[in-house]
Parts: structure tokens; sequence; C-alpha cells
């Protein structure tokens, strides 16, 4: 028998086991959908080497990079750094 035969076995056995599967399942996708933004879309993270060795420094002093920022407003800000 499968893996997720099991699974089916046991939860029409015990339906009280299906809230728990619902969040875990939610809580391990989401888990995963936040790990991949932080791979693809963190200023700090560097996958091409080559033809882009410091990403943090293309970052517009108004570009927002963080998730939730609490009273912030990024288009307030000011260059503070010298270009290279």
């Amino acid at each position: 028998m499968s893996f997720l035969g099991v699974i089916g076995k046991q939860l029409k056995s015990h339906p009280a086991l299906i809230p728990l599967f619902i969040f875990i399942g939610g809580g391990v996708t989401m888990s995963g959908a936040y790990l991949a933004r932080l791979a693809l879309k963190n200023p700090d993270v560097s996958w091409d080497r080559k033809n882009n060795p410091e990403p943090w420094n293309k970052l517009e002093p108004t570009q927002q990079y963080k998730l939730f920022a609490v009273n912030m407003d990024y288009s307030k800000l000011k260059k503070d750094r010298p270009d290279f």
C-alpha cells in the first residue's frame, strides 16, 4: 500500500485529524514560499556573481525590500551613499 493510501485510510477512520493535516500543510507551504522569496528577492543574496557581484549597490533608496516595514515611508528617503 502506498503512503498516500495509508494517510487516506487514517483520515477516513479518524476525521479529527483533517484540520491537523490542513494546518501543517499550510504552514509548510507558507514557510517554503517565504524561503523562496528570501532567496530570490533579498538584496543580500547573490546568485549571479559574474554579472552582478554586489546586488545591494543597485538598490534605490526609495525601494522597499523588506516584507513588512512598520511606520516607514520609503518614498521620502534620500540617497545617503555614493555611487560606485
